[in-house]
């Protein structure tokens, strides 16, 4: 029984209780939830369904308690309900109820932990965008390792998501770089507002490889040579990085498109239907202090020239133009001041911007070697890249540890920590499990033991303390992916995978799966093994949640 089909059995016999006490049906929820006790001996499973509903009907917590403990008692599956406390319902299963789930995750596959919730919901998640005036950094990284493990949650809870890259080929960035690269062509220093590093030097040599005659040119005909020739290069390089990263998008936007086919204009005729536009001094401002921003904001100035902001609220538009009924938005620590006007931007066209829109800020991210941070800096050329951190510590280390930890907190890559084949390496001690059950799984069919058919599986013989709290950890996968998913926090599902880990680390060496020498195959043998394949399905599920590998052998 997963926690899901009590929850229901726990509503279910809430309908009951209300059907016969006659009590105002209107009062229950659709669906409700059971915990997992802190304290073992407190029962498998809790429910506070009691504690919830008592004040709506006008019944004491214990006395609604004890009506759901005598309807839940009689459920097949239910070993025994306790009333502790102010009306707590601690729920016991048979161990039949609980070996069941085995079964239940070998058949699902893949499909276990999946669900509906977000169905009906139609998500532009934009991650990483990173300018191409350089290489992808460690901190675009992880927005490449979060949003793409967080584009697999939702799609594995329901939702349509279309994986956006914006990118931003036009503004004064661009020109910087273009400056940088004719200045490293010509063996000039870079600009004092230019780009540094070898990465420039390099791309400037295939320009001029591709276009042999453009330091015939004059500065801007060089200039837009470089322009053109390099930001495509050097977004061949980005999509090459994050492809071998394991990370590629639905649409890769040009921000270029949107002046060309007059986006800007668009949104600014829509802005102006809403009356959030105002013409002061030349210029056209954006009252976005109607929707709590700390100051208007301009879109085009007096000299006609758009500001950046014009095109956010062009790209945004056309987000929502598209059929996106909620946009998300991966940015970096450095963007906490954009929330409050995006916000607002959202607002001035007319939507809910807490139902249409989403900014996650992410925070910094350190290399270690050593002990020390390594340093970066894209102007000063010593920037770590998403190539440095992957020939540091690999793609599956890499993705796993950027992916683990919640993204608003900072946080430390240890190089030595991350490559080392021990136990206190978390994606190590992960990916053992699943290497770990592949290898029983080989040796079982050496011996001869199968599973067998899923009618002579005796899930009752699992009753050992070990193997139910294997078969409880199994069981909370579900709820994991689905709170990871709704609260946008991969994290969650690598925190639960390192539970589950140990869990099955404790059952294997406690319980023996394998016969030994003659001893002759057993059920429990068999439902053991059962037990072990259940543990392989969800380890790899939630490892290919996270876009990091499952490995038969290691």
């Amino acid at each position: 029984m997963t926690p899901a089909e009590l929850a229901e059995a726990v509503l279910a016999a809430a309908h009951a209780v209300f059907a016969d006490r006659e009590l105002d049906r209107s009062a229950l929820p659709e669906h409700t939830t059971v915990e997992r006790p802190r304290n073992p001996e407190h029962g498998d499973y809790a429910a506070t369904l009691a504690l919830q509903l008592s004040k709506k009907v006008g019944l004491p917590p214990r006395e609604l308690a004890a009506a759901l403990a005598a309807e839940l008692a009689s459920t097949s599956g239910i070993k025994s309900v306790e009333i502790a406390g102010p009306g707590f319902l601690n729920i016991r299963l048979d161990a039949a109820a609980a070996g069941q789930l085995a079964r239940s995750i070998v058949e699902a596959g893949e499909e276990y932990g999946r669900s509906d919730r977000l169905a009906g919901l139609k998500i532009n998640l934009e991650f990483v965008s990173a300018n191409p005036t350089g290489p992808v950094h460690i901190g675009g990284v992880r927005w490449a390792a979060v949003g793409d493990a967080l584009s697999r949650l939702l799609r594995a809870t329901g939702a349509d998501v279309g994986t956006e890259y914006y990118f931003n080929d036009a503004g004064s960035q661009i020109d910087r770089f273009a400056r940088s690269l004719l200045a490293a062509a010509r063996n000039e220093p870079a600009p004092e507002d230019g780009y540094g590093g070898a990465y420039i030097a390099e791309i400037a040599e295939q320009v001029t490889a591709r276009r042999p005659d453009v330091l015939t040119l004059d500065d801007a005909a060089a200039q837009e040579v470089f322009r053109v020739e390099g930001v495509a290069l050097m977004f061949t390089e980005i999509k090459s990085s994050l492809r071998d990263f394991g990370v590629e998008f639905d649409t890769y936007f040009n921000e270029k498109d949107l002046h060309d086919r007059g986006e800007l204009e668009h949104a600014l005729n829509r802005l102006r239907e809403q009356g959030h536009l105002v013409d002061s001094e030349g210029a056209t401002w954006l009252r976005t202090t109607d929707f709590g921003d700390d100051k208007d904001r301009v879109l085009r100035k007096s000299n006609g020239e758009w500001t950046y902001f014009a095109a956010d609220c062009a790209y945004y538009l056309d987000k929502r133009e598209r059929g996106f009924d909620r946009v998300v938005i991966m940015l970096g620590a450095d963007h906490h001041g954009y929330v409050g006007r995006m916000k607002a931007m959202a607002a001035c066209f007319g939507d809910d911007p807490e139902q249409t829109l989403e900014i996650l800020i992410g925070q910094l991210v350190n290399l270690v070697r050593d002990g020390a941070p390594v340093r970066m800096s894209k102007r000063a050329g010593t920037v770590v890249t998403l190539e440095d951190l992957v020939d540091a510590i690999g793609v599956d280390a890499s993705r796993y540890a950027l992916a683990r930890y919640s993204s608003d907190s900072p946080i430390d890559i240890d190089i030595e920590l991350w490559t080392r084949a021990t136990r206190d390496n978390p994606v190590y001690y992960v990916q053992y499990v699943a290497a770990r059950t592949a290898s029983v799984g080989r040796n079982a069919a050496e011996v001869g033991l199968t599973r067998g058919d899923a009618e002579s599986f005796r899930p009752e013989l699992l009753d050992h303390d070990k193997e139910n709290e294997l078969l409880k950890a199994l069981a909370e996968f579900p709820a994991v992916v689905a709170a990871a998913a709704e609260l946008r926090e991969p994290h969650r599902v690598a925190r639960f995978l390192e539970d589950l880990a140990g869990a099955y680390h404790r059952f294997y060496d406690n319980c023996r799966i394998l016969p030994r020498g003659d001893e002759a195959v057993t059920d429990l043998h068999r439902a053991r093994l059962w037990l072990n394949d259940a543990t392989r399905v969800v380890i790899a599920n939630g490892l290919r949640l996270l876009g990091v590998s499952a490995p038969e052998r290691m």
